[in-house]
């Protein structure tokens, strides 16, 4: 059996999306990228397609301190994987974005921490070290220096193709590192 990564996210205005789509360039070939629609519902087939991962990736943008409804809508749906424990020592981790540096982040990224520990998983942090001399700059990796999972921010009137580069730099790293975890789970 081949180790996956699957990157279940919701992206509202495009955000989130391109952090995905970074964390999936970072892991490479094993990665696969699966969007929660705008009504909180997967595509055909993407129950299975997390069913069959060594890991999985959960993304969604940081909204009033925590995941996006449908985001939440997704996770609520799991509770029947939970029930038989399917995803039980799967490697999982998360991501999150939001306009402000904080905009209460870790919120989310406990949040989704959370859901991996309910379905009996095993989490990945980002496995960096922060920007936080007096030389670092916001195109650094790992600027808005998280541990538990990747944090990036968005200005709130930046379009997603005006990310901070650091921040889609920090994403690839973390797929990187996310690649050679699930090769070695796996």
């Amino acid at each position: 059996m081949s180790a996956s990564i699957v990157i279940v996210y919701h992206s509202g205005y495009g955000h989130t999306k391109k952090i995905a789509e970074a964390v999936a360039e970072g892991a490479g070939s094993a990665a696969s990228l699966l969007a929660i629609d705008a009504e909180g519902n997967l595509p055909e087939g993407g129950w299975e397609q997390l069913a069959a991962a060594t890991t999985i990736v959960f993304g969604s943008p940081t909204y009033m301190g925590s995941v996006s409804w449908q985001f939440k809508k997704f996770a609520d749906a799991s509770s029947k994987v939970w029930f038989t424990q399917g995803w039980k020592d799967k490697l999982f981790a998360g991501f999150t974005n939001s306009a402000s540096m904080n905009g209460d982040k870790l919120s989310t990224l406990h949040y989704l921490t959370t859901l991996a520990m309910q379905h009996s998983g095993l989490w990945v942090g980002t496995g960096m070290m922060p920007s936080n001399s007096k030389a670092a700059t916001r195109n650094d990796i790992n600027y808005v220096a998280s541990f538990g999972g990747l944090m990036t921010a968005t200005p709130s009137d930046a379009s997603a193709d005006e990310m901070v580069p650091g921040d889609i730099a920090t994403a690839k790293a973390f797929g990187q590192r996310l690649a050679t975890t699930t090769a070695r789970f796996a």
